[in-house]
Formats: C-alpha cells, structure tokens, sequence
C-alpha cells in the first residue's frame, strides 16, 4: 500500500517534536497494509539498534519492540527454561507468509492491540511488562494484561513509545499448555488459551486471548476444581467482552474457550501431580 499521504519519514535516533500526524514505523506490516490517510510523517525505528532479545543476569527476558517474529523464534530454540516451547507456538500462531515472519515486529503486534495477536497472547501468559517511553522522557511500565484495553484499545497516550518487553525469570520456569482454535485450517486464530504452572509455589495462571476483546489472566494459587475455574471464567468474562467477527461467533468462542481451560486444567494438575 503506497501511503500517499506521508510527505516525511524521520529517523527514531534524532529526536523530533511529535505532531498528531506523526506515527512510529516499526515492521510496517500494517501501516502498509491499509489506507492511513490521518498520517503525514513516519517515524522509524528500524536503525535504533535495539538489541531484539537480551537475557538479564536476574534471568529475566527483555525483548525489543523492534524484535522481529522471525529473531524471537530464533532465540527461543536456543531457550533451554520451561516455557520455552510456548514462543514458538505462539510465533506458529501467526500463520503468516515468509515476509510477514520476517518484517512484523513483537511490539507492532501488541500496539495494533488484535484480540488475535498472539505475541500478546504470549507476554500476557507470561506475566510480562511493557517499558512506555513518553515524549517528554518519563518512563513507565505496565503490564501486558492491562496494557491491551479492548479491541485495538491500549493504554498508550499520543507519542508515547512502547520500547520493550520484559519476562520475568520465574516465569520462564513455568510449565506451560497451549490451546488454539480457528474457523479454517490457515485461518486467524479464534481462541488461544494458555495455562502456567509455577514450580515454585504451585500456583496456576490461564490467559484468555483471540476469543476475548482483551486479555483476561486469572490467576489461582493452587490448580482449580474445574468448577472453580469455569465459574472463574464465567465471573471475569462479560457477556460483551466474548469477541465477535467474522472469524467466530462470540457463543463458539465462549464454548471453545471453556473446553480448553478444562483440557489445560487437567494437563497441568497431572503435571503438578
């Protein structure tokens, strides 16, 4: 999609003051793939050098916005934790052409906020927080589970840049179990259920994606009955927050949904057994 509409496209490293017309380019991998007539300058990050995933002496794991799906599923076959397996199903969620694999970006899929985007799906399994970087240099984090608001909603403000994503050590130690759904065999995924078991303290986390406007991540100190965890789900998911589209109807999501935290639940109890 040419963008006829951008007169300018500046470099991230020299900093510019932003107008409403301004817009980060990371991958581009949706800017170019729509008409984005409100838009006159781009600003890139593609030269910020940026290292796409670094691994910290406390064990934690900070991925770069700019971090390229193809880069984090490289650097997660090296990964020798737990949760290793859960990138790379994460990154398959995609079913994306070879060139979508290598320009779409880890912070581009969290910022166009999808319900269907399956990076969130994974740093929200996970417990991750994003690093926001503001125009005026403030610096705040918040959770990937609060920062998806709703159906392409985040809590971003004008400006504001999303730098990275940071796992926490212990959450790289958790045993995981993933679940996906989809209406077509290469379609977009209508439901995505993960589950985390935390050898530490026993405690199980599920997150709810592509069926749900937002991530939803509950949280249970020990693994669930199962009619624990569905009146769990049925609490915390308002009728109007099951997504609807063409890729899923929100009772199918509903019911795809339930089956699957019943399967995750039985898996990880076994494991923690």
């Amino acid at each position: 999609m040419d963008l006829n509409t951008v007169a300018e496209i500046l470099d991230a490293r020299q900093p510019t003051p932003w107008r409403p017309s301004d817009a980060w380019l990371g991958g581009g991998t949706y800017l170019f793939s729509e008409p984005q007539p409100h838009l006159r300058r781009l600003v890139d990050l593609s030269r910020t050098g940026w290292t796409p995933v670094e691994r910290h002496p406390d064990g934690s794991l900070e991925i770069a916005a700019t971090c390229t799906i193809a880069q984090l599923s490289r650097f997660a076959q090296e990964l020798t934790t737990a949760a290793a397996p859960l990138f790379e199903q994460c990154c398959r969620a995609f079913l994306a052409s070879f060139k979508i694999w290598n320009m779409a970006t880890v912070g581009g899929n969290l910022c166009n906020a999808l319900p269907a985007g399956p990076m969130i799906s994974l740093t929200a399994a996970l417990d991750a927080e994003c690093l926001l970087l503001s125009q005026d240099g403030l610096r705040r984090r918040v959770r990937v589970a609060d920062f998806v608001t709703g159906a392409g909603r985040k809590d971003l403000a004008d400006g504001e840049l999303l730098r990275s994503i940071t796992v926490p050590a212990r959450a790289l130690t958790c045993r995981t179990a993933f679940r996906q759904a989809s209406l077509y065999g290469l379609g977009r995924s209508g439901v995505l259920v993960i589950g985390t078991l935390d050898p530490l303290d026993g405690s199980l986390a599920l997150t709810i994606t592509a069926s749900t406007v937002r991530p939803f991540r509950l949280w249970f100190p020990l693994p669930p009955t199962a009619e624990q965890l569905r009146t769990a789900i049925a609490s915390s998911i308002a009728d109007d927050e099951w997504f609807d589209d063409i890729h899923g109807l929100p009772e199918w999501r509903a019911h795809m949904t339930f089956r699957y935290a019943e399967e995750i639940r039985r898996k990880l109890e076994e494991a923690a057994a």
